[in-house]
Formats: structure tokens, C-alpha cells, sequence
């Protein structure tokens, strides 16, 4: 299996089910249930890229011999237009577990409901695939601005996250069963609990596609 990558924008600095929660709405006092995930805040494109490589190339998740490629536009929505359909492009959107950073005022928070968005497709005259990443930023609550912010992921996430993407490539594309219960296009990633979602703060949220399932 072939991998190659790259940019398509460079980003100015700019999540599973919520159960059994409070209607305390404070941002500044949310935490996750889980705690042993190790990650950064910083957003960091080139972790997605390589563990996408290893899993085609290690794992073999795309058991094919196609080349696929993955790359980034940070303006990239979930509509797809009739003539994008008929060239086989398909979306799939999926709420991971990320923790942000605030530069002006350091403030960190950890949310579930960051929302990722992943254009693909499948050429069937080169046997070329493309995946097209976007994450969605979060505002901090206490600096009240307009700037939304990338969050950092860790590679576990990253890897949970890639897996469900794979499943929907496989069937989308190469016509398997898809191996989970998922059928929706847009999931959550593992239970966590987390203080309630607040939509004015979230890029994806603002734009319609935030998960609220």
C-alpha cells in the first residue's frame, strides 16, 4: 500500500454521547471521566498523516492495492453537490475526544465533541483514493472571541478515529460489510462524560454539523 500526503491550507490558530450530566454549563469546570489518555493541546496535522501511513501500511486496514492519500482543507464543508456524488466523493463526520489550549489567556479545557470531517473517494480509472481531513475549533468561553481553536488529539483517539473512517471506506468503496453498528455517517467516539456541549462556542455546531447524538 502507497501513501502520500500533504497540505491543502495551513490553519490559523483557530465526542460519544453525553450521559447522566448536570445542567451546569460552565465550561471552565469541564472534565472527562477519562484520565489516562495521554495528549497534547497542540494541533498536529503530521499525527494524523503518519498514523494513517502505519495503518495502511502495518495494519493494512485497505488490504488493496490502491494508493491512497491524505490531506487537509481547513474550509471544507459537509454539503456534497450532485456533480461530487457522480465523481464518488462521500462524507463522513465523527465526534472525537480533544483538549484545547487558549494562547491570550492559557485556559485548557478537554471536550468529547470535537467534531472531524472526512471527505474521500475512490478513483476507479487510476485506482487512486483521497481522503480529505477538516477539524472543527472550539471558542474559549472566557476570552467571549470569535477565534476558534484546534484542539490536540492522542494518538489513541487518532487511531480510534482512523478505524471507524476505514470501516466506512470498505464499504463505501470496496462494497464490505461494514464491521460496526454504525450506519448514520456521523458517530461519537468512546463514552465519556463530559459538562454540556455549549453550541455558541462550537465551529461545527455554528455550521450545523455538530454531533448532538
Amino acid at each position: 500500500m502507497l501513501f502520500t500526503g500533504g497540505y491543502i491550507t495551513t490553519p490559523s490558530q483557530q465526542s460519544h454521547c453525553i450521559h447522566n450530566i448536570s445542567d451546569n454549563r460552565s465550561q471552565d469546570s469541564e472534565q472527562a471521566v477519562i484520565t489516562t489518555r495521554t495528549m497534547s493541546t497542540e494541533w498536529t496535522p503530521s499525527l494524523w498523516q503518519d498514523t494513517f501511513e502505519d495503518m495502511l501500511d502495518d495494519d493494512q486496514e485497505l488490504d488493496y492495492e490502491d494508493q491512497w492519500t491524505f490531506n487537509f482543507n481547513y474550509s471544507q464543508t459537509d454539503e456534497v453537490t450532485k456533480d461530487e456524488r457522480r465523481r464518488g466523493w462521500k462524507v463522513y463526520s465523527h465526534c472525537a475526544y480533544g483538549k484545547f489550549y487558549c494562547d491570550s489567556c492559557s485556559k485548557t479545557w478537554p471536550s468529547a465533541r470535537v467534531v472531524v470531517l472526512f471527505r474521500y473517494r475512490l478513483r476507479t480509472d487510476g485506482a487512486r483514493g483521497t481522503v480529505i481531513m477538516r477539524p472543527f475549533g472550539q471558542a474559549c468561553r472566557r476570552c467571549h472571541d470569535d477565534d476558534f481553536l484546534f484542539p490536540g488529539f492522542s494518538k489513541e483517539e487518532v487511531e480510534k478515529t482512523l478505524l471507524r473512517l476505514f470501516a466506512k471506506i470498505r464499504k463505501n468503496c470496496y462494497g464490505e460489510e461494514e464491521d460496526d453498528d454504525d450506519d448514520d455517517g456521523s458517530v461519537c467516539s468512546d463514552k465519556v462524560r463530559t459538562k454540556p456541549h455549549e453550541e455558541t462556542l462550537c465551529e461545527a455546531c455554528i455550521q450545523g454539523i455538530c454531533c448532538q447524538d
